[in-house]
């Protein structure tokens, strides 16, 4: 499958919405693996301030999106920085400017087991090194096991399992991975 990946621009925020809603409803209708919920997490402010702030990369497949990333350079920036990651036992000690973080990993619906997770991932790691990065890390709520196996077919290590104050939403547990570079 041919997957093209860019910067994504103002214009695509529109198209980044309709995938996080079409996701969202899917997760909806079946195992929702990552625990996500429409209208409170992603939605199109995720994709407005990821194009602001240059980082969020969109995939796409006949010059539709059919995934996204975003790669910060810490963790959980807003409101507040993720205490968490802070206080984790990291292979990499560093002050987050030669780490990026991933959030906002997500794959059209109908893109879902056909390599489009593993292309992005793929993407991202390449992304990282290019730009001098020596790690790479991430949260997912325990109970993502696609997303946990992918993580750690793409070579990401166990580091671990933290509360990201998110248990009003039924998520209590998210395990944490590091991938160096």
């Amino acid at each position: 499958m041919d997957i093209i990946f860019n910067l994504g621009k103002a214009n695509d925020i529109d198209e980044l919405e309709q995938l996080y809603n079409d996701l969202n409803d899917h997760l909806a209708k079946g195992v929702n693996y990552p625990g996500w919920i429409k209208d409170i997490y992603p939605v199109r402010q995720n994709a407005i301030d990821g194009v602001k702030h240059g980082n969020l990369y969109v995939s796409k497949h006949n010059g539709k999106i059919i995934g996204s990333v975003i790669l910060n350079h810490e963790p959980e920036p807003e409101p507040e920085p993720e205490p968490a990651y802070y206080k984790a036992k990291w292979e990499f000690e560093s002050d987050y400017s030669d780490v990026f973080v991933v959030y906002t990993f997500v794959v059209h619906p109908k893109f879902l087991k056909c390599g489009v997770g593993k292309a992005l991932m793929d993407f991202s790691i390449e992304h990282s090194i290019n730009s001098q990065a020596k790690s790479i890390r991430l949260d997912v709520y325990e109970g993502n096991i696609p997303a946990i196996r992918l993580y750690e077919k793409c070579g990401f290590k166990y580091i671990d399992t933290v509360d990201l104050g998110l248990g009003n939403y039924g998520l209590n547990w998210f395990r944490l991975y590091e991938k160096l570079l």
